[in-house]
């Protein structure tokens, strides 16, 4: 999605001749998917600060006419019953908190950009896949004008700053840029010597698909001592279901009868593990405690909600092991990594995909910026402005979510005290409801980027830290 997205981004393809390396079949599609068929486990949760990058580039019509579902509630609890946040799009003034649309149709859509713009575009996409990757050397530097003079054969002088690339299917392709867009496992990465930091979660994630007797119009996710549970509304009486849960458990949730994993999805969202969150006099005097910072949020009255039941699971269990990486560089000479090649992160919050999408909107206004003024848009400075954006804004969205994630996974008195009072806190106090909501849509900056300097996070001996480094 992530690599179609920077190959669709206009005017990078009136301007420039791109190649798509990718052995998908789905890449053959060209036509919009029903809307009326089971969707798909592979959803996205997207925001509209990427909803607004599809319309800039023109596929967001194409989005449209195909399956996807906007939501504007989100309700977020945990198992002990002590708290509970509800979440609303009229808290920040907007229609929607985001939209939920199968990858799929994300894809297909991008395609059909693509046509639209270049009319055939088969002879963009080469169905196969990257064998080996040659980038410039200081042996493999420009001809020398005493070289030009001797008669350098004029294909290798064309060739000889440019990254060579050698597909399955026997083809070399030399290229002024090449962009790893391929996974957390990226060949690319790989091949071009940049190294990750990061750790495996002791956690997995079911995805699927289930049905419900009426339409749900809400996201949900309530935290389980083994990490969250998402119910995410894609359309019709469908849902999406993300649950986060040790890798045993997950092959267990994943092995079960259709029935009894129904079971276990509505008792995960309902009574299972502990009880409702209720009402007290502390959210009576929270409540009027803060009802005169700012203007109340229209959520800060709404009551806790029951999610609606699952009927059924209409589609194939998936499991994938949970992790977080983030590479030490996003570029070299000719080369720049986007999305999961660059960064992964935990999917507590739908971030994921989102910080790719980013990704691709900053790299290619590099690009375009390089192509008006007449640079060269593989070099080594023009791309440094691309990384220099986007590691601020992804290492301060892993940092987060990745003390998310360890707050909620540890069962203890004292911490689940300070995890109720967050609830409240969130529920209550207007101004920090409102910056959560315009963090999570991407239409504001988190606190853990100031300036010039990022915030990271690190792990050491068990033990979590941050420090402070200038960019």
């Amino acid at each position: 999605m992530v690599g179609l997205a920077v190959a669709s981004n206009m005017p990078l393809t009136k301007h420039l001749r791109v190649g798509i390396i990718d052995s998908n079949p789905a890449l053959k599609s060209r036509n919009y998917l029903k809307k009326d068929g089971v969707p798909d486990s592979r959803v996205s949760t997207i925001t509209p600060a990427t909803i607004s990058f599809f319309r800039d580039i023109g596929a967001w019509d194409h989005v449209q006419q195909q399956r996807h579902a906007f939501f504007g509630k989100m309700q977020v609890w945990d198992y002990t019953g002590l708290g509970y946040t509800r979440y609303s799009a009229r808290d920040v003034g907007k229609e929607y908190l985001g939209c939920v649309v199968e990858n799929k149709v994300l894809c297909n859509s991008l395609l059909l950009r693509l046509q639209e713009e270049n009319g055939d575009i088969e002879k963009m996409i080469y169905p196969t896949r990257l064998i080996s990757l040659a980038l410039p050397s200081k042996s493999r530097q420009a001809p020398t004008r005493e070289a030009i003079s001797s008669g350098y054969p004029p294909e290798e002088l064309n060739r000889s700053n440019l990254v060579k690339l050698e597909l399955s299917d026997g083809q070399t392709l030399y290229s002024k840029l090449v962009v790893g867009a391929d996974g957390s496992k990226s060949n690319v990465r790989q091949t071009a010597g940049i190294k990750t930091t990061g750790w495996n979660y002791p956690q997995s994630a079911i995805i699927c698909t289930v049905e419900h007797i009426t339409e749900n119009d809400c996201a949900w996710q309530r935290f389980l001592p083994s990490g969250p549970i998402a119910l995410l509304p894609i359309g019709d009486n469908y849902s999406n279901i993300v649950w986060t849960m040790s890798p045993e458990e997950s092959l267990r949730h994943k092995s079960m009868s259709p029935e009894d994993f129904v079971k276990s999805v509505n008792n995960a969202l309902d009574f299972g593990y502990g009880p409702h969150p209720h009402s007290g006099s502390l959210d009576y005097y929270m409540e009027k405690l803060f009802s005169d910072i700012g203007s109340t949020a229209a959520s800060t009255k709404e009551c806790f909600e029951v999610p609606p039941k699952a009927i059924g699971v209409v589609c194939e269990r998936m499991a994938f092991p949970l992790s977080l990486k983030h590479s030490h560089d996003y570029i070299s000479k000719r080369l720049a990594l986007v999305g999961d090649a660059a960064h992964t992160v935990h999917p507590l919050a739908g971030q994921g995909v989102n910080l790719g999408f980013g990704d691709a909107a900053a790299l290619a206004k590099v690009i375009a910026e390089g192509v008006s003024v007449g640079a060269d848009f593989g070099d080594i400075s023009l791309l440094k402005r691309y990384e220099n954006d986007r590691k601020a804004a992804n290492v301060a969205m892993a940092a987060l979510l990745d003390g998310f994630q360890k707050m909620y996974s540890v069962d203890f008195g004292p911490l689940n005290v300070l995890r109720a009072a967050a609830f409240h806190g969130a529920q209550y106090i207007s101004p920090l409801k409102k910056n959560i909501i315009s963090y999570a849509m991407g239409d504001a900056k988190w606190p853990l980027y100031h300036g010039n300097h990022i915030i990271y996070q690190f792990e050491r001996n068990g033990a979590i830290g941050i420090i402070a480094k200038p960019v």
